[in-house]
């Protein structure tokens, strides 16, 4: 004989086939990187089991006795609540803006992450050509001394000077290549950076309103139960169906809900402040770019008055008569070609910077 309102009752989630194969993920898009499509098929999984498990009726089966003296009964039925069936379209909902908002903020970051490495390769890149033009040019200079070397009209430590040059610049010129292989820089988008920010705000609202509304649903619910119970001992003649229906309400949704529409606003204030957010990080590049703009704009001011002091000195030597002249002349035109180097790398990176900051910002 059991105890006096004894009941013990096995419960389990009906499972139904899915809707969607999700061989190729509905979330994933053609031009999101492989990590992008990775997370959002993660995030599409997690959301259909949570909505399967919601929207599917919970069957349930036990034995009572409902009280002393009556005969042992045993129940079996289904239940399902219309909250729960609201909630799963909420979670799926949820999961895509989830994704959005992580695409959006894993291209804005690489954007900012990779924008002064992707920067400096260009640099390095302009300043090869600008090491082979002035290699090309102290080649013919070089060639034309050899020639009066022969011709007893130069010396050996003319032309050695200019070899001194040469070796400066194939240094230069390779390690400018080693610095253009150890920089990173994978394919950036083409939209601007603050097109990229925007876009990351405008998804992070969507989640916040989506987990919002996920939220709300907790504060109420309407569940219908259906089932059929058959007396055992003595066992009765066929079993007899029943249902009911049960209504739930918190009594502090409102304060609930104005909590949660509290904290959407203080999520937009935190994301603005984070340290390590897109949106913060956006500004930090601004400013480094700012401070190069004004370091490469000094350099080549400071180069431009080498240059003039160059000018002047070469002035003095434009047909040069003697070997002590064309000596001086030589000299004089090979730091002229490494200081072009020089002025032409500044000269090309403040335009480069320029150019980014006006795009971007």
């Amino acid at each position: 004989m059991f105890p006096n309102n004894w009941k013990f009752v096995v419960a389990s989630a009906m499972v139904f086939p899915s809707v969607h194969a999700f061989v190729a993920h509905p979330y994933a898009h053609a031009v999101d990187s492989r990590e992008q499509q990775a997370y959002c098929a993660y995030i599409g999984e997690q959301a259909q089991a949570q909505r399967d498990l919601l929207r599917t009726p919970i069957a349930s089966a036990g034995m009572t006795q409902p009280e002393t003296g009556l005969p042992l009964q045993v129940v079996a039925g289904a239940s399902v609540g219309l909250s729960s069936i609201r909630k799963a379209g909420l979670t799926m909902d949820a999961a895509r803006t989830e994704c959005e908002l992580y695409k959006a903020t894993t291209g804005a970051q690489q954007n900012v992450q990779y924008a002064l490495p992707s920067l400096e390769k260009e640099a390095l890149r302009n300043r090869l050509v600008l090491i082979e033009q002035a290699s090309k040019s102290l080649d013919a200079l070089m060639d034309k001394t050899s020639k009066m070397v022969e011709a007893k009209n130069a010396t050996r430590l003319m032309l050695f000077s200019l070899q001194t040059t040469k070796i400066k610049l194939d240094a230069d010129q390779a390690d400018t290549r080693s610095r253009i292989t150890a920089l990173y820089a994978p394919p950036l988008s083409d939209k601007p950076l603050k097109e990229l920010v925007a876009e990351k705000l405008n998804s992070e609202g969507s989640e916040q309103r989506a987990l919002d509304k996920l939220s709300r649903q907790n504060n109420w619910d309407v569940a219908l139960s259906v089932g059929i119970h058959q007396q055992v001992n003595p066992i009765a003649q066929g079993a007899q169906p029943y249902g009911a229906v049960s209504v739930n309400y918190n009594f502090a949704s409102r304060a609930i809900d104005k909590h949660l529409d509290h904290a959407v606003e203080a999520h937009d204030e935190w994301k603005k402040a984070q340290e390590g957010d897109v949106v913060r990080n956006v500004e930090v590049l601004r400013q480094q770019l700012v401070e190069s703009i004004s370091v490469q704009e000094a350099k080549l001011k400071s180069l431009r008055q080498e240059g003039e002091n160059i000018d002047e000195n070469l002035q003095l030597v434009v047909t040069p008569d003697t070997s002590a002249a064309f000596d001086f002349h030589n000299q004089l035109t090979a730091a002229k070609l490494l200081l072009e180097i020089e002025t032409g790398d500044a000269r090309f990176r403040i335009e480069r910077l320029r150019e980014y900051l006006a795009k971007n910002y």
